[in-house]
């Protein structure tokens, strides 16, 4: 069976290949899907991105909103265990309310004052316990009375909400009682409620706890204030506190598989911009539903605004408009397809026909040509062709006449070209003859010119700074045959720095300038320092003359050329050489180098500063 498949692919990749017309065809076809399927693509992960940050602002913004009114809800909560009368009389009226008739009415006037200065309609039971006796005072609706009781209740300290209140720096607990396990220590029924706020109260001399108001909500309130968070269909939300316990779930089994996975750890808490609070997390459910889960967390007391939002949801609208362009796209090339091969055949016929006139002048058959039909590309491919065919025999001579003139070039520049070793041995000749003729100074002038050609023609782009002294030295000894007394060298080289590696002839490009514009410009002795030293990881050497310094406007040319690019550089006269200094120390070691220069009437002063770790090459 594999056989056949790959025999059947051969047959069509060779058919398809075998005529023009089949691979334009499938070129533009190929183009076309290609451009179609990208631009498909891009503006499908576009829109999944726009829909992926719109969803996060809103969210987040709706979240961040409904949290501040959340926090103002439980600060009102706060607000109300706070004593809104004399405090020292509740302190007396607390520890004497057993005993004395006058401060359990106190107690009871304290309680309907709270109460009553409730406007919501959320509040179920107020709870004031007593720490030193066990006993508690309640107040609550009961068959559209209000009533007072009074009863016993030893097991409050060992509730959890009791010990969180009293180790709580606030003095202040919430409970929640979502989950089954909810601890009630009152004689009461949790379901008409879904919280409970407790607040101790303590003695303000001696800090000891005396009793512990509790208040019981139903979810009247908290309702109204979670409406305004919209979410559809596989949307949920939640309301955790700062430890992430639940008082509010839309879907209790969803919210235990998020806490199971780690998910709710996660959540971190920011300031009261929501978008820079959180940008959502992304948490794939054990059922293989990938959610976006979009996040408040109240910068008062940290409560938790939470809202898992469905990737399917977000992205629905995107793969709806994906859909749609791959349909309109497919249409388009059927379309394509049909006037491509239409136009193909119009443009490949003329070509047919002018391959085989090709095939017979392959053959030999120079008398081979092809009709000219219009005046398009193909017309004057066609027409060409035929003057290639006519002019095949005088090509052939002409290049044949070519290569003559090419091997005779080829002849001439080896007879033209100079041997630099041979031009060297030269000068040892022209030396020895020199010493037999006792013309000693001769002598040491052809030996020192032919050391300097052999250290110049030398492959060597890096020297140690010794050899190019040496090469300074020779160099000089020439000079000075020219110049006699008006010139003087000084040398000033830290030792430590004669295995400083530099590039070649840098030392005497420096030098050169200063003869050219230090010593033939004056009658006078000039004297031309060579000094280098060492100071915080660079080399700094220094070539210096007592000539009468560049002319004015001379070296701001110069520099200008250091910093032009090098298509743009003027080639002027006595700048050259330290241009491609500079540009040579730049390439060698990097910006870190540099080549200063220093001119006054009294002198000039030129410097090179390189980095003695080396740089790309060094």
């Amino acid at each position: 069976m594999a056989n056949y498949i790959a025999k059947g692919w051969t047959a069509l990749t060779e058919r398809v290949s075998s005529r023009l017309v089949n691979k334009l065809i499938l070129l533009f076809t190929t183009i076309i899907i290609l451009v179609v399927g990208s631009l498909t693509f891009i503006s499908y992960k576009m829109l999944q991105r726009e829909a992926l940050n719109n969803s996060i602002a809103s969210t987040s913004n709706n979240l961040l909103l409904v949290n501040k009114n959340l926090e103002d809800y439980l600060l009102g909560m706060e607000q109300l265990s706070l004593p809104q009368i004399n405090y020292d009389e509740l302190a007396f009226a607390i520890s004497h309310a057993a005993t004395n008739y006058a401060s359990k009415m106190y107690i009871e006037n304290y309680l309907r004052n709270m109460y009553f200065s409730r406007s919501n309609e959320d509040l179920e039971a107020i709870y004031l316990y007593f720490v030193s006796s066990g006993t508690y005072y309640t107040i609550s609706k009961e068959n559209f009375d209000i009533k007072i009781r009074s009863g016993q209740a030893e097991n409050i300290p060992s509730m959890s909400w009791y010990k969180q209140a009293m180790d709580n720096s606030k003095n202040q607990a919430y409970q929640s009682f979502l989950m089954s396990n909810a601890e009630r220590g009152y004689d009461m029924d949790p379901s008409r409620s879904f919280m409970a706020y407790h607040r101790v109260l303590r003695s303000i001399a001696t800090r000891a706890p005396q009793a512990v108001v509790s208040f019981y909500y139903n979810k009247s309130t908290m309702n109204k204030i979670m409406k305004d968070v919209p979410y559809n269909k596989g949307q949920h939300l939640f309301l955790l506190s700062p430890d992430n316990t639940p008082f509010v779930l839309d879907d209790r089994s969803f919210y235990e598989t998020m806490e199971g996975n780690g998910v709710l750890k996660q959540l971190k808490a920011g300031g009261s911009n929501a978008n820079a609070n959180n940008d959502g997390l992304t948490w794939e459910s054990p059922e293989d539903s990938k959610y976006l889960v979009v996040y408040n967390v109240g910068e008062q007391e940290g409560w938790k605004l939470v809202k898992p939002l469905p990737y399917t949801e977000l992205y629905a609208a995107a793969k709806a408009t994906r859909n749609l362009n791959f349909i309109i796209g497919f249409l388009f090339l059927l379309l394509a397809v049909v006037l491509i091969t239409y136009f193909s055949n119009a443009v490949t016929k003329p070509l047919k026909l002018l391959s085989q006139q090709m095939k017979r002048f392959s053959t030999g058959d120079f008398e081979a040509s092809t009709e000219v039909v219009g005046r398009d590309e193909l017309a004057y491919l066609s027409r060409h062709f035929n003057q290639m065919v006519s002019r095949t025999n005088e090509l052939i001579t002409e290049r044949y006449k070519m290569k003559l003139v090419e091997k005779n070039a080829i002849l001439k520049a080896l007879e033209a070209e100079i041997n630099p070793h041979f031009l060297y041995n030269a000068l040892q000749a022209i030396s020895t003859k020199a010493l037999k003729a006792e013309r000693f100074d001769i002598a040491d002038m052809v030996d020192a010119l032919a050391l300097t050609l052999r250290y110049c023609i030398s492959g060597k782009d890096i020297v140690r700074a010794s050899e190019e002294l040496l090469h300074i030295e020779r160099y000089m000894s020439l000079q000075k045959a020219r110049f006699g007394g008006r010139l003087q060298l000084v040398m000033d080289w830290e030792q430590e720095l004669k295995e400083l590696e530099i590039p070649k002839l840098s030392i005497q490009t420096l030098v050169e300038n200063a003869i050219k514009h230090g010593v033939e410009m004056v009658s006078t002795p000039v004297t031309i320092k060579i000094s280098a030293s060492a100071a915080g990881g660079y080399a700094f050497i220094t070539v210096s003359d007592n000539g009468p310094g560049f002319a004015e406007g001379r070296l701001g040319q110069v520099m200008q050329s250091f910093d032009a690019d090098w298509d743009e550089r003027a080639e002027e006269e006595g700048s050259v050489g330290l241009v491609n200094l500079n540009t040579r120390l730049k390439l060698l070691y990097g910006t870190s180098s540099q080549l200063v220069i220093r001119t006054s009437p009294s002198g000039t002063e030129m410097e090179m500063l390189i980095p003695r770790g080396g740089g790309q090459y060094v």
